[in-house]
């Protein structure tokens, strides 16, 4: 009995090194490379093509960053980026929470059957409204503008899925209460729940900088002007140049994803949260 004790003990011992030992593998495999993007911003454009690879450079300097930051526009892309991402959050957001709320604590003829339809656009590739977005975008002449860039994204049916989880997990007796105390729809909106929904709202806000962020197709199609190209444009341009300046490109891809990168460190306590408690209720 012991034996078997000690056997079944050890076997549990072992299962958990072999888990460590795959998340930590799973660990380098993400952050090399990172790290590897790095160390190639601080190398010449000869160091970065060399075989065998040289994993250090022998003289680290700032010279791709100086050159993205003074024979690009970088800064405009960056500001475009920022400008874009922060129209089609808090827009996008807010539409998707009252689009939730509707859904989730109105009554009225056919609703389940309008969200039913709405959720079927998950199953629908977004490359196919491409072409009705670039000719509506066209004919109202906002073509090569902010504005152009951030209209097509200001609805996401998945965050009102999202929220609309989150809706259905609050009570129905705070709602009930509200309306005896004579508050109306909107202000129980505003004031009661959009506060008890917060992870929901955050986990949103990440996801939909993130999607913003690194969008590449639409500003792509719609933009063609230098000054009014965002990041991953901007980025993507780079390897259009004869030969690619590796240096350059990793330089620029750091710059580009330290905004998200901090976004998620200082909120992914509310992501997870805001993720797990999608499937609080159905």
């Amino acid at each position: 009995l012991k034996h078997s004790k000690a056997t079944t003990m050890f076997m549990t011992k072992r299962e958990k090194w072999l888990i460590y030992g795959l998340m930590i593998l799973a660990t380098l495999v993400t952050v090399v490379p990172f790290l590897w993007m790095i160390i190639t911003s601080f190398k010449t454009q000869a160091e970065s093509i060399a075989f065998p690879p040289i994993l250090l450079p022998a003289n680290p300097g700032f010279q791709a960053y100086d050159k993205i930051l003074h024979e690009m526009p970088f800064g405009s892309f960056y500001f475009n980026s920022i400008v874009s991402t922060l129209v089609i959050v808090i827009l996008q957001t807010l539409i998707a929470a009252m689009a939730a709320y509707g859904f989730s604590r109105l009554r009225f003829k056919g609703r389940d059957l309008l969200f039913m339809l709405c959720i079927s656009i998950l199953m629908v590739p977004g490359q196919i409204f491409l072409i009705p977005q670039f000719l509506t975008i066209e004919k109202i002449g906002l073509l090569n503008s902010i504005p152009g860039l951030v209209l097509p994204g200001l609805f996401s049916i998945y965050s009102a899925f999202l929220l609309r989880q989150f809706f259905l997990s609050v009570p129905k007796e705070l709602e009930e209460a509200a309306i005896m105390d004579g508050y109306n729809h909107l202000t129980i909106f505003f004031k009661i729940m959009l506060p008890l929904i917060k992870p929901g709202l955050i986990a949103c806000v990440i996801i939909n900088g993130l999607w913003s962020w690194n969008n590449l197709m639409w500003p792509l199609i719609v933009n063609t002007s230098m000054d009014k190209m965002t990041l991953p444009v901007g980025l993507a341009s780079l390897s259009g140049r004869a030969g690619v300046e590796y240096p350059m490109l990793m330089a620029g891809a750091l710059l580009a994803i330290i905004p998200m990168l901090l976004l998620y460190i200082f909120f992914q306590r509310y992501f997870i949260r805001g993720i797990a408690g999608a499937g609080i209720k159905g």
